[in-house]
């Protein structure tokens, strides 16, 4: 964008940095949805309202690692051969039934229990296992080669998991895995906060929806369907409040209007220093705005603010910069009001390659896709486009390359900082 100012926002003070700008909002929200239990097989991508306590120990009893022979180490030849006789079969779900004795091998099969000894204990069982392949089968004896040692190819109970040991945190989002884990210990229900509700619209007389016609002049809305999918991706319930004109009358009745029911507000557009952007002055005449000028790269002119009990983001026109901001600025309110206790999105060093050249005290993102080169290294390519309204270059890309404040020029070769789309999308 070329501009004969050094910066469009450049009235008002300094531009502030974004990392103060999520310590500050962090501070400022708590969670608002209410904790209720629900089916496992209903919550994945939920939030846990309480740790989850394991009732029981994984495995819940001692167990054989192979297929194979459980026989007591002490009844083995250490420098020689070994021969029992073999006289019963265990298998995974099927215990022995009887405690075993010394001087027997004990047909046993991966996951099944080890037998009990005399004193109904396992512990005082067979504690040896012999793989399959290791065993010499004679009729009804076993021969059993020396140099196994005591214990070989047994687990023993609790070894994935302790009774009564944390298994899944409070604030967890829930993953396959963690189903998984909890119904590895038997829960068939879980405890996690309700859905956010997020109210969504987009400002502007020349914003119409896709589904009738765009006079000349206008435009299709991109924006709602981006920021709703991204809002699914984050579970939250969500309203559709549709396109409203570039009327500070009407835009204020929707957004007290919408506060009553909802936790999060979302516009886009409307939030720069235009004569027709409207939205921040309607927020301000009926709540407030925290946040608006800051010092980041695409989209600069976001508003974080509250109207009435709701919180409100305002996110840029524009539909890059609608969704850059969404990632880094709306997506960790969400989860943070939501009750997750980690919103920040991991980053990875990857290798540029490309030239690049920014402004200082400013932080910037750089579409890019990557490629691997002939060693095996992520290499980024950065997007032939850097217009906050090319959406194409979203698509094209498989994240953004983040360049922190202090950085000024980026040269091929270059470590730099990689946000895929991956850990902010869904």
């Amino acid at each position: 964008m070329a501009q004969l100012k050094d910066d469009c926002f450049a009235f008002g003070g300094d531009l502030t940095p974004l990392h103060d700008a999520l310590a500050a909002m962090h501070k400022r929200v708590s969670v608002v949805t209410e904790p209720h239990d629900i089916p496992i097989d209903q919550a994945l991508g939920h939030i846990l309202s309480a740790d989850m306590i394991a009732p029981r120990n994984v495995p819940p009893h001692d167990n054989s690692a192979v297929d194979g022979y459980a026989v007591y180490f002490d009844d083995l030849d250490v420098e020689s051969t070994t021969r029992l006789p073999y006289t019963g079969r265990i298998a995974a779900g099927h215990p022995l039934g009887r405690p075993a004795v010394h001087g027997e091998a004990l047909r046993i099969f991966t996951g099944a229990p080890m037998p009990v000894g005399a004193d109904d204990d396992q512990a005082s069982g067979p504690d040896t296992v012999f793989m399959e392949e290791d065993v010499i089968v004679d009729g009804d004896m076993v021969i059993l080669p020396p140099g196994l040692k005591r214990g070989a190819n047994r687990r023993d109970a609790g070894e994935d998991i302790g009774e009564g040991s944390v298994i899944l945190k409070q604030g967890c989002r829930l993953r396959p895995q963690d189903l998984g884990l909890a119904s590895s210990v038997g829960l068939h229900t879980l405890p996690v906060y309700s859905p956010l509700r997020v109210a969504v619209f987009s400002t502007g007389d020349e914003i119409r929806d896709p589904s009738g016609d765009a006079p000349e002049g206008c435009v299709f809305d991109a924006n709602r369907a981006t920021v709703k999918g991204l809002l699914n991706g984050l579970g939250c319930a969500i309203t559709d409040l549709g396109i409203l004109g570039d009327d500070q009358a009407e835009i204020e009745r929707a957004l007290l209007a919408a506060s009553d029911a909802h936790d999060v507000l979302i516009t886009s557009g409307g939030v720069s220093a235009g004569e027709e952007d409207h939205v921040k002055s309607a927020v301000e005449a009926n709540g407030n705005i925290h946040h608006w000028r800051l010092a980041i790269k695409p989209g600069r002119p976001i508003a974080l603010g509250q109207v009435g009990r709701a919180a409100f983001v305002g996110l840029p026109g524009n539909p890059v910069a609608a969704m850059v901001t969404f990632m880094v600025l709306a997506r960790p309110l969400i989860l943070w009001m939501s009750g997750a206790s980690d919103a920040v999105a991991r980053r990875f060093q990857i290798t540029s390659a490309f030239d690049y050249t920014k402004k200082a005290g400013r932080r910037e993102w750089v579409r890019v896709r990557l490629e691997q080169d002939a060693q095996g290294t992520q290499i980024a390519h950065k997007d032939h486009s850097s217009g906050a309204g090319i959406l194409t270059s979203m698509v094209g890309a498989d994240g953004l390359v983040e360049l922190p404040e202090d950085v000024e020029v980026v040269s091929p070769g270059d470590h730099v900082s990689y946000l895929p789309f991956s850990e902010v999308i869904g």
